[in-house]
């Protein structure tokens, strides 16, 4: 079954929504395991994406097996699954596109308007709503050039969740944290529920 088909079979039940998930490549990629499987369990359609570098982290099967739908990784590849070509596929009839561990390079890429992969181009390709989770160290999140990025994504309409303070993978304590699944799940909410109310949703 495809995931047009899916989304085809979702569309007459009211509170299933279809949700992209994007996992970018940082030891927080464990954690969106989590997130993938509390949609699941909550009724809604989840379609992956990872990226190159996440796969470093976590495996395809891995995602693939929670959210029971093929894990795209290429923007050329598996024609036969989507002959429109993912990013078109995927994006389609989407209601909110979840990116997490939303990394400074990926950041960069969505504020420019890079299409340098198959999850930049999906962005470019969504009309849905975005919410982003980064994740990066604290030294990274407060280089002038990602706070750049951030501020233009914001005026562009995205909404964040996180980052958090915290121990780092880098053996620190700082900002940069990504927040934890239950913290992201309730953005999540609010985004699928409308009620969110600014440019950064708790994550409490």
């Amino acid at each position: 079954m495809t995931n047009r088909a899916n989304s085809s079979q979702g569309s007459s039940e009211p509170s299933r929504k279809v949700i992209v998930l994007g996992v970018g490549g940082g030891i927080a990629a464990y954690k969106v395991a989590t997130v993938c499987s509390r949609l699941v369990q909550a009724g809604h359609e989840v379609r992956v994406i990872m990226t190159r570098a996440s796969l470093q982290f976590v495996g395809t099967a891995t995602f693939a097996a929670l959210s029971g739908s093929h894990v795209a990784t290429d923007s050329f590849e598996e024609q036969a699954i989507w002959p429109l070509g993912p990013h078109i596929e995927l994006a389609d009839g989407a209601d909110l596109l979840v990116v997490a561990p939303a990394t400074a390079n990926l950041l960069g890429q969505f504020a420019s308007g890079l299409a340098g992969d198959l999850l930049s181009t999906l962005y470019l390709q969504a009309t849905c709503p975005v919410l982003l989770a980064p994740a990066m160290s604290n030294n990274m999140w407060m280089k002038p050039a990602v706070q750049r990025n951030v501020t233009q994504l914001r005026a562009d309409g995205c909404h964040f969740v996180g980052p958090e303070s915290g121990w780092l993978s880098c053996r620190q304590i700082g900002e940069g944290r990504m927040s934890e699944p239950e913290a992201i799940d309730e953005s999540i909410q609010r985004c699928l529920s409308g009620r969110q109310s600014g440019e950064d949703l708790p994550a409490s």
